[in-house]
């Protein structure tokens, strides 16, 4: 099988790469931010590519989705509001109204155009959550929104959740130890910011400077690790708070707490993945040491 012809590829670093078989391309072009791709694959169904590199698809969003909502989330008391910037798919806040408690979600995506091609082409990702009432949809850049609307507006959030392409380009601003600070301002007494690292093994360097800036801000730090079939690694997670502590949790109680709020649709999250996340080998250790 030639890779151009039949595969789409994705670089993991300047060494390392993965592909996967085309299938057959519904849509593709530019918006004023960003090249799209959507495609249905034999592997995954549905996919959603941005400026060439996965985004997310039907067959494995729930391995990305379901870790980094539950995991701050199943920690807090009763989460009532949540931030998300990026996550224009809608599948972090079909996550966030899975709790009871939950009374609204703000979306602030910059690119509308990823939320239209959620709508049309990616129900399953999003499950209807982009409609929910509950949701504050708003199309707008997120560094503004975090540094004046918010703020102005004298908005605190239980969580927030940077679920933003990687930490290159018009997404490098909203990785910096600032940035993180100015979400720290928004955050409740027991509030915690969620968001993705990286590939350990691939981008080891990237995930250790992102895990410093955190905690140069946060008390608590707290990476955790889980293979994305579709990112083609391990990947590196992060929930990072003053109070809020994921570790504390056991996962008797991490199963008492999803049986309490009728949490039951999960594809991936319990109370032994969540523990096991936590768990790290010696060589992130050696990585991630303060």
């Amino acid at each position: 099988m030639a890779l151009d012809d039949d595969c789409l590829v994705e670089a993991l670093n300047d060494n390392v790469g993965h592909y996967l078989k085309k299938g057959r391309l519904i849509e593709s072009g530019h918006t004023p931010f960003q090249a799209y791709e959507v495609w249905d694959t034999p592997q995954f169904g549905r996919l959603f590519r941005l400026d060439g590199y996965f985004m997310t698809s039907e067959g494995d969003e729930f391995f990305y989705h379901e870790n980094l909502i539950h995991v701050p989330c199943i920690t807090h008391d009763a989460p009532r509001r949540a931030l998300i910037i990026g996550g224009g798919d809608g599948g972090s806040a079909d996550e966030l109204f899975k709790y009871p408690t939950m009374d609204q979600v703000t979306l602030v995506e910059l690119d509308a155009k990823v939320v239209d091609i959620a709508r049309q082409h990616l129900p399953r990702v999003h499950n209807g959550a982009l409609d929910d009432p509950r949701l504050d949809l708003q199309i707008a850049d997120g560094l503004h929104y975090v540094r004046h609307t918010a703020p102005a507006s004298g908005e605190h959030f239980d969580l927030i959740v940077l679920d933003l392409t990687d930490p290159v380009g018009p997404a490098e601003a909203l990785y910096t130890e600032a940035f993180f600070a100015d979400c720290k301002r928004l955050l409740g007494a027991r509030g915690a910011l969620s968001l993705h690292l990286g590939a350990p093994v691939y981008q080891g360097e990237r995930v250790a400077m992102l895990v410093n800036r955190l905690r140069a801000v946060f008390a608590h730090v707290c990476p955790h690790f889980h293979y994305i079939p579709l990112y083609g690694s391990l990947w590196g997670m992060a929930c990072a708070a003053d109070t809020l502590d994921p570790r504390a949790m056991t996962p008797e109680s991490v199963d008492a707490r999803l049986h309490q709020r009728g949490i039951t649709a999960l594809q991936y999250y319990n109370g032994d993945t969540h523990r096991a996340a936590f768990a790290l080998p010696n060589y992130l250790r050696n990585r991630l040491a303060p």
